[in-house]
């Protein structure tokens, strides 16, 4: 299934500001950046669980936010891009 994450991380303080380099570095490592703080994810529910908790444990929950929008695998048409940088699509095959 398609997920989009979507964080708002404060970075108001150092500390902050190394939250949110780790939310992106792990949300890297998932999905493709479409936006500064928002990833396209393509995976299974138990994957989503399991990234889920891991951002949980980074944030602030008092100050920082994420968001997670469940597209399911009929996404294709619930998608328009419009302007600079479409992207591509996680599930086809990359060539180098």
């Amino acid at each position: 299934m398609l997920v989009l994450i979507t964080y708002d991380v404060n970075t108001q303080t150092e500390a902050g500001r190394k939250r949110l380099r780790r939310v992106a570095k792990e949300c890297v490592n998932y999905g493709q950046r479409v936006q500064n703080s928002v990833f396209e994810c393509h995976m299974d529910t138990t994957k989503c669980r399991q990234v889920k908790n891991i951002l949980e444990k980074i944030i602030d929950k008092k100050v920082d936010s994420l968001r997670f929008y469940y597209l399911g695998d009929n996404y294709k048409n619930k998608v328009e891009h419009i302007g600079a940088n479409p992207g591509f699509d996680v599930t086809d095959t990359l060539i180098m």
